[in-house]
């Protein structure tokens, strides 16, 4: 296997975490997208949309960072990251949905750089945006974990795709100083999880290409 990946994407951190969980290794190449080599001829011939992770697995080509983790569940079913009943399993996607498309879209790279070169927004608004964004997520999150608060990670005692997201969600939330405090199950899940082996590993500061 072949990972396309860049410490900080928060996108490619969930697959990381997801490989990790799983036991599985793969080749690593770096995109570094704050120096825009996502937009270079070469790498929009393995990925189109110019985002990272892209992974390849010997003819499977695939990219957006929860495919790719159901990829891997389905081909590598042990341990599970998604429970075993259709309706934990859709409250799992749910959690996972909330943030992979309604927070971290209005806070990826591309978006930023966006409210800089064409709106003109000074760096403390784009940092208000940023902030603004994730309490308006993580509001309503913490109350949904809240309705499932019966173990140390989003859905009992076993890391599952919710928490693959949350994690890396909360690491932007701390990188812009998000004050944290209102979200109690939020950080007693991030706490938890990253007490696990394969979170530390896919933790960003613990990546070959960090800075």
């Amino acid at each position: 296997m072949i990972l396309y990946d860049y410490f900080r994407s928060s996108a490619a951190y969930r697959v990381r975490i997801a490989l990790h969980l799983k036991g599985l290794s793969a080749e690593r190449r770096f995109v570094h997208l704050r120096r825009g080599e996502q937009r270079a001829e070469a790498y929009l011939a393995v990925n189109p949309q110019g985002l990272v992770p892209t992974l390849i697995d010997g003819n499977v080509h695939l990219t957006q960072s929860l495919a790719i983790i159901e990829y891997l569940d389905e081909k590598h079913p042990s341990p599970p990251l998604l429970p075993q009943s259709a309706a934990d399993r859709a409250w799992v996607r749910s959690i996972a949905l909330s943030i992979a498309c309604d927070i971290h879209p209005l806070n990826n790279l591309r978006v930023i750089k966006y409210l800089d070169r064409e709106l003109q927004i000074d760096e403390p608004g784009r940092d208000e945006w940023y902030r603004h964004w994730i309490r308006v997520g993580f509001g309503a999150l913490e109350s949904h974990l809240a309705m499932r608060a019966t173990g140390r990670c989003c859905l009992g005692d076993s890391p599952t795709m919710a928490d693959i997201c949350l994690v890396p969600q909360v690491a932007n939330a701390n990188r812009l100083k998000v004050a944290l405090e209102p979200f109690a199950r939020i950080r007693a899940v991030n706490d938890a999880c990253l007490a696990l082996p394969a979170f530390d590993k896919a933790r960003p500061e613990n990546q070959p290409d960090a800075e």
